[in-house]
């Protein structure tokens, strides 16, 4: 029916009218009655009358859900108010956030849990843990320290014995090895020594006694690098001070350091015979004190450096440098440094403390570390109060929770059940916002995220997964502005195919897993090196692969088209080889892959039916491509080539390849020859390059 008598200000018809009398309609409207708004209405999502509608003038849509805000800016848009892509409404005000209303109840549980605390740790607090626990931390240095004390004079005691036996001296006088061990090695034995040493007047070993693991003892003779230690040389110089005639030194044996003890022997008549030493390794005394005092010791020189240490590898947020060392060597006999020490995934505590000789003689520092445990036992009565307070407790958050949690996850369920429903397709399903908290805040954007789905499920399937996200948007804005039209435009592109040599046979030989798995791997690393340099991957064909530049997601000059596509297929041709690589490893086949360029007009837009739409390219320049990519049969290795009019596109940007020219060829469905070039990696060739083998007969057909 035709009103010819009345002036509509507006006209809603449905867009799935049947035939084409509803684009008749549009026309007539159009010219008849110019100044009349028209709103298309559409119960499901049809891409293709849509885009033809806009082409005819046609702006305003009104599609599912007919809500009265949906209708309402539907009726805004054709009026002309808003110009633009509609905007979501104005969020529903909170006046009862979901966040007060959990903070409330927790805030009443945290107060009491907070009283509770105070109440058990003013339990706790009668004896100080952090004073006991130094306390014991420097009981332990105390008694590292009387070791260390006992140590060397047990030491000292060993030597004075060596000194004074009868014989020793005449030994060490005749330089008498054997007499000077036969003497020495039962006192040795006795005492337990790890290493003594017998030397001569002028400070060269007569015997040195080392004890092994099992107890025994291996001797040594004739070391003369004893008489350059600073402690020999005082004996050898009949060095005395208040204490008397022997000394004590730190000294490092064979990347070792030891302790050790030196004091002179004499003759009958007071003259020097020789020198006995008397040491001990640090490992030793480190574990020995260990063992005494259940304390980690740890050795240090007097810079800081450490030497040996039971706890082994170690660090500190408080590292020991050479001047924090210098300030404790500083501090009086009594008082300790304490430093934090992490080892082993434990922290300890480490009091450390001047090691000096039995002359004051600063050696280093020695610490004593053990591990940091604060926990206090608590009480029979407390723990019942607390396991009591607890239940008490965990009841109360218990039916707190459950009541919060109703009332949230109520609404929410409705959510996940209408989720379910979209993430099966189906976009008419609707929740109810009837609250005023940030619940019907989540409904209020999942309708409209619902009404977005009906708009934009017509986009996300034109092309599949062969393009980015970022692709479809532009892909949208292009079908929206009415640059792009699905009905086809003739474009001047570039197109690039793939194809695997001999795949057909090799998928005879496999489980179709298996030949699916490969082809998986394959194209996963091609199809990216596509869309890295503008490229859109049209269709998969088993082990073929079409890409066509310059089309989506906005056209480019052939000069740019062939460029990028160019790039693409040498960057390919490197992760093929790196394909390769990988499967000569596994043992398996190799992909022999051939790839074709060429640039021409082609047609690109929707192929399919109403329900069913693909987007993509079609024409001579197509099929062209396809005869390129076949040649590359003619090659055993990987190869790509490019035909003459990518070489024309080219132009100034031929320089920046290497493109050998293999002559001009007959293809099938052609009627005229076509020059080819074969495309290689590397620096521009001559301009002329002679064609070698059978290539150079231009006359060649090839047929695929």
């Amino acid at each position: 029916m035709w009103l010819g008598e009345v002036e509509p200000n507006l006209i809603a018809l449905d867009l799935h009218f049947p035939g084409n009398e509803w684009l008749e309609f549009i026309h007539r409207v159009r010219r008849v009655y110019p100044n009349t708004r028209l709103l298309l209405t559409n119960q499901f999502p049809d891409l293709r009358r849509e885009l033809m509608a806009k082409q005819l003038g046609c702006e305003a849509f009104l599609r599912q859900p007919f809500t009265p805000v949906w209708i309402e800016r539907a009726l805004q848009q054709a009026e002309g108010v808003l110009t633009a892509k509609p905007r979501a409404t104005e969020l529903p005000q909170v006046r009862m956030p979901v966040r007060l209303k959990i903070i409330l109840p927790f805030a009443l549980l945290a107060l009491v849990f907070a009283a509770s605390a105070a109440y058990l740790i003013s339990q706790y607090v009668v004896d100080s843990i952090r004073e006991r626990f130094d306390r014991q931390l420097l009981d332990a240095a105390t008694l590292t320290a009387d070791w260390m004390v006992r140590e060397e004079n047990a030491m000292l005691e060993t030597l004075r014995l060596v000194a004074n036996t009868e014989g020793v001296a005449q030994a060490a006088q005749n330089a008498d090895a054997e007499t000077a061990r036969r003497l020495v090695l039962p006192i040795a034995v006795n005492a337990q020594a790890e290493v003594v040493e017998v030397l001569d007047f002028q400070g060269v070993s007569i015997v040195s006694l080392y004890r092994q693991a099992t107890g025994d003892y291996t001797s040594l003779r004739g070391a003369t690098v004893f008489r350059a230690w600073p402690i020999v040389q005082k004996v050898l110089a009949r060095a005395q001070d208040t204490l008397g005639d022997k000394f004590a030194d730190l000294v490092t044996v064979n990347n070792v350091p030891h302790f050790y003890i030196a004091g002179p022997i004499l003759n009958t008549d007071g003259s020097l015979a020789g020198v006995a030493l008397v040491g001990q390794p640090l490992t030793q005394l480190a574990r020995a004190i260990r063992a005494q005092t259940l304390a980690h010791v740890s050795f240090y020189t007097p810079n800081g450096q450490l030497l040996v240490s039971t706890l082994g590898e170690f660090n500190s947020e408080d590292p020991l440098t050479a001047e924090l060392a210098a300030q404790i060597q500083q501090r009086a006999a009594e008082a300790s440094y304490f430093r934090t020490l992490e080892a082993s995934s434990a922290s300890y505590a480490e009091a450390l403390a001047r090691w000096t000789s039995r002359h004051n003689q600063t050696l280093g520092l020695v610490g004593s570390a053990i591990t940091q445990n604060f926990a206090a036992q608590p009480s029979v009565i407390t723990q019942v109060q607390t396991f009591a307070l607890l239940v008490a407790g965990i009841l109360f958050v218990v039916g707190a929770g459950w009541l919060i949690a109703n009332h949230i996850t109520r609404p929410l369920k409705r959510m996940v059940t209408a989720a379910e429903e979209v993430a099966h397709g189906n976009f008419q399903v609707k929740l109810q916002d009837d609250g005023s908290d940030e619940v019907s805040v989540l409904t209020h954007s999942f309708n409209r995220m619902v009404a977005g789905l009906q708009e934009g499920s017509i986009y996300r399937d034109l092309l599949g997964r062969t393009v980015s996200p970022a692709v479809r948007e532009q892909l949208r804005d292009s079908f929206t502005s009415g640059d792009l039209h699905l009905e086809g435009q003739t474009v001047t592109a570039t197109v690039l195919m793939t194809d695997i040599r001999g795949f057909t046979t090799l998928s005879e030989r496999e489980e179709p897993t298996t030949v699916l798995k490969w082809l998986n791997e394959y194209f996963s690393e091609l199809a990216p090196v596509i869309a890295a340099y503008g490229g859109i991957v049209d269709k998969f064909e088993g082990d073929a692969m079409l890409a066509f530049f310059g089309v989506l997601p906005r056209p480019m000059p052939p000069r740019e088209s062939a460029y990028q596509a160019c790039l693409a297929a040498l960057e390919m041709l490197k992760v093929i080889e790196s394909i390769n690589a990988r499967r000569a490893e596994r043992g398996e086949p190799l992909f022999i892959t051939g790839i074709g360029i060429n640039t021409g007009k082609v047609t690109a837009g929707g192929l399919g039916a109403a329900d069913r739409l693909n987007y993509t390219i079609i024409g001579d320049a197509v099929n062209t491509t396809q005869r390129i990519e076949s040649f590359t049969r003619e090659f055993q290795e990987s190869a790509a080539v490019i035909s003459e009019t990518t070489y024309g596109a080219l132009r100034a940007r031929q320089a920046l390849f290497d493109l050998r020219s293999l002559g001009a060829h007959m293809f099938k469905g052609k009627s005229q020859a076509v020059t080819v070039y074969r495309l290689l990696a590397g620096e521009a060739p001559p301009r002329s390059l002679p064609a070698t083998g059978p290539l150079t007969q231009n006359a060649n057909r090839y047929e695929d």
